[in-house]
């Protein structure tokens, strides 16, 4: 599933190839922009917020995209096409001078004012990938509700936006903590420093992508996360799994090394 760090490089993949360019034509394949044309317009910037990326063009108008479980965005050169497998797929199309840009399996799509893209991203909290990062913020926001389990807390985008499911459990062991440890009982401070920083070095960094262990390599690359048959990579004892609650975004597949983190179990899960 992508994450803030996923958005963000999907970002700047846009960015090359669309950023400062003039549309050409455009084309949404979702009924509640079908009649829309942003022809003419130019694209002033690509930008994210957490896991939305928010495409703004001249004429205060922002594209508004998540990319949830499956959506991609994908780019072409000027003239070229995606192959027509991909073609069913497609909801959105920006076709710039500078080439275009392809929106697939988008599940939320929708057009607002620029100065109105706080209706959209306006819950979400503190981004350690933007330049307004407020680490303090995003520690005060975990703190808020003290029992609710730290993985749950930190998957909570209107606390801390830009975690994920991987983040979470690997930032819980890397803390040393049961993932269902209340969050009040947690080095905040120190937990949102190391989230942030490793954020930030996953999506800037090459080869760094989502390597919590500093390991690229396949199979070496998380301690636990996926584990469950390699086994937890600092004591090699057994890594467990519970699965995730149905439409439940508190309780997704939680992955942890029960001798490394301990702490409450999956009884505690937030309810």
């Amino acid at each position: 599933m992508p994450e803030g760090d996923s958005v963000w490089k999907v970002a700047r993949s846009l960015e090359k190839v669309i950023a400062g360019r003039e549309v050409v034509r455009s084309d949404f394949r979702v009924p509640q922009l079908a009649t829309r044309d942003l022809s003419g317009r130019s694209v002033v910037a690509v930008d994210t917020h957490g896991k939305h990326l928010l495409t703004r063009f001249s004429g205060n108008a922002t594209l508004h995209s998540h990319l949830l479980m499956d959506g991609e965005w994908k780019t072409t050169r000027p003239g070229k096409r995606l192959p027509p497998h991909l073609q069913r797929m497609v909801r959105v199309v920006i076709e710039t001078t500078g080439g275009s840009a392809w929106g697939l399996r988008m599940h939320q799509l929708e057009l607002v004012p620029t100065d109105q893209e706080h209706r959209v991203v306006g819950h979400l909290g503190p981004d350690p990938l933007r330049s307004d990062w407020d680490a303090p913020e995003a520690v005060r926001r975990l703190r808020s509700e003290p029992s609710v389990p730290i993985v749950s807390a930190l998957l909570d985008q209107t606390k801390m936006a830009g975690l994920g499911n991987l983040w979470a459990n690997e930032l819980c062991f890397l803390a040393g903590v049961s993932p269902w440890t209340p969050a009040g009982d947690v080095d905040l401070e120190r937990l949102v420093e190391r989230a942030a920083t490793m954020l930030h070095h996953s999506a800037t960094v090459p080869g760094a992508y989502q390597a919590t262990t500093g390991l690229g390599r396949p199979g070496q690359s998380h301690w636990i996360y996926g584990r469950v048959t390699g086994g937890c990579r600092r004591c090699k004892g057994p890594v467990r799994r519970v699965d995730e609650v149905a439409n439940d975004r508190a309780n997704r597949i939680t992955y942890w090394c029960p001798h490394c983190q301990p702490g409450p179990g999956p009884e505690a899960r937030q309810r």
